[in-house]
C-alpha cells in the first residue's frame, strides 16, 4: 500500500491542490460568490448615492429660495403647510382619519 502511495504521490498532491484552488475560486474572500455579492453591494450604493445627490440638490434649491432674495410665494406655501394658515374669509378643512373603526 505504501508503495502505491509513493508511486501516486504526485497524482495525490495534484488532486488536492486542484480541489483547494477550485474551492478558493468559488468561495474565498476574493472568490466568484464574493465577487457577485460585492457587485450587488456596489449597485445598491450607487442607487443610494443618486438618491442622496437628489436630496442635496432639492435642499440646495429650497435653501436658495430662502436666501437674500426672498421668494414670497415659496414662503407663503411653507406657512400654509406648516402652520395651516389661511387668508381672510378662507376656509381650511383638516381631515383626520377615524382610528376608532374596527
Amino acid at each position: 500500500m505504501l508503495q502505491r502511495l509513493k508511486k501516486n504521490y504526485f497524482l495525490l498532491i495534484s488532486f488536492f491542490l486542484i480541489i483547494y484552488f477550485f474551492f478558493n475560486l468559488l468561495s474565498g474572500e476574493r472568490g466568484l460568490i464574493s465577487y457577485y455579492e460585492k457587485k450587488q453591494i456596489l449597485k445598491d450604493l450607487r442607487i443610494k448615492e443618486l438618491s442622496l445627490k437628489n436630496q442635496i440638490n432639492d435642499l440646495d434649491f429650497k435653501n436658495s429660495l430662502l436666501s437674500d432674495n426672498l421668494d414670497l410665494d415659496y414662503i407663503e406655501t411653507l406657512i400654509r403647510e406648516r402652520f395651516l394658515f389661511g387668508k381672510k374669509n378662507e376656509k381650511i378643512y383638516i381631515i383626520k382619519k377615524d382610528e376608532t373603526k374596527n
